[in-house]
């Protein structure tokens, strides 16, 4: 039952995570004007509406799928149910076979006694007639003849069964064949959603997420230069401050997991714990940037926070996920001493009566990427990078922020 369930729930993740997740036509990854977060805001409205239909279409190959699967799972127990019988068909026939065999010698030894005695010539001669006499004769012999053909019966009837077993065994590995294929065919195509890594946003939270964006934008730029027409540039409206170099997020820590491929899925940034308590911790800005995203408990990876952040004149975006809670809001100026939230993922999790199904433990969820990326169109992996100061090693601890990384 349980491999059963294990295709059922990697085919529902992939026909709902494909259409949700998977952009249907490219999206602008690094947006430089307010007319690139309008052009991706309408696309995601777009994609959601298809999306609307793409889920009616999983919903029904769910229910087709589920059907198979459960038959095939019938056809499984049934096969193994008529093993069974036939192999206690087997049984009784052989124990029926020796009765005979024991019957069949008694009988022959009996027969030779009477021949060699007056018994058998008594029996015979006390015919009334020729042909009783004949009747008698054959009647002997055929009893003997009778045990023998029934012995041949059973033995048939073994060959039979014995036959059935192995047709039905084959049947069994057939259909388990079949459901393993099936399996390796919904692993491979749920390798494409892997581009995206087990962090992308659904549809409805990308959508939100965007209209965020571009309403924090329209904002500052109106604020800031009086325009918001599709020509502004975005740093025209929030400049991100410079930075010459890295902090730490957290004044302590150890990296419990690192950046690539863990279970399944891709893993883009460092996993931070520390001793217990851990939750509750602060975690800084590891570089002073303009809060550019903000996911609230969304259910994997809990409250996700992103900032851009300009190192030497090159442009990065940091992410922060697991979060107790935010301590800033979109669009605010941080800098590295900012507290911008508080380390989560005990609380926060499912296995604790929270929301968050990423995490088990509390800990810090910190990657970064090169270029500015908006939080629903997803980090590239290729631009992710290891954090400035970290090495990509697991058990890797640090006590103090105050180090500055330079990038």
């Amino acid at each position: 039952m349980k491999f059963f369930r294990k295709i059922l729930n990697s085919l529902f993740i992939f026909l709902l995570a494909f259409s949700c997740v998977t952009p249907v036509s490219a999206k602008i990854d690094n947006p430089k004007t307010l007319g690139d977060l309008r052009a991706n805001y309408n696309e995601l409205l777009q994609e959601k509406e298809r999306n609307d239909n793409l889920t009616e279409e999983a919903k029904a190959e769910i229910a087709r799928k589920e059907a198979a699967i459960k038959q095939a799972e019938a056809d499984i127990h049934q096969a193994e149910a008529d093993m069974e019988q036939a192999e206690e068909d087997i049984r009784v026939s052989n124990e029926r076979i020796e009765e005979m065999k024991v019957n069949a010698s008694d009988v022959l030894l009996y027969l030779q006694q009477m021949k060699g005695t007056n018994a058998y010539v008594e029996y015979v001669s006390g015919a009334t007639s020729m042909t009783d006499m004949i009747m008698r004769i054959a009647a002997v012999e055929q009893l003997s003849d009778k045990i023998y053909n029934t012995i041949d019966e059973l033995e048939a009837e073994i060959k039979r069964n014995e036959e059935l077993k192995k047709e039905l065994e084959q049947k069994k590995k057939d259909l388990e064949a079949q459901a393993a294929e099936y399996q390796r065919v919904i692993e491979a195509n749920y390798e494409k959603i892997d581009e995206y890594d087990k962090y992308a946003l659904d549809i409805d939270t990308q959508v939100q997420a965007a209209k965020e964006q571009l309403d924090m934008y329209v904002n500052k730029c109106s604020a800031n230069i009086g325009r918001i027409d599709d020509a502004v540039v975005l740093t025209e409206c929030s400049n991100v401050p410079l930075n010459s170099g890295w902090l730490n997020p957290l004044d302590h820590g150890v990296i419990t997991s690192t950046i690539g491929w863990r279970w399944g899925s891709y893993h883009n940034a460092l996993d931070i714990g520390g001793a217990s308590p851990f939750e509750g911790t602060p975690v800084y800005a590891a570089a002073a940037g303009v809060v550019s995203g903000m996911i609230h408990e969304y259910s994997c990876g809990g409250n996700m926070l992103y900032i851009n952040v300009n190192v030497n004149g090159e442009e990065y975006t940091t992410y922060y996920y697991h979060l107790l809670d935010f301590n800033v809001s979109m669009g605010d100026v941080v800098t590295q001493d900012t507290v911008i939230g508080w380390v989560g993922g005990w609380s926060t999790s499912t296995e604790h009566g929270g929301y968050d199904n990423c995490t088990t433990g509390s800990h810090l969820h910190y990657g970064v990427a090169k270029g500015y990326y908006n939080p629903y169109t997803g980090i590239i992996r290729s631009n992710v990078i290891t954090p400035p100061g970290f090495p990509n090693s697991k058990g890797y601890s640090f006590y103090s922020r105050n180090q500055m990384w330079h990038g």
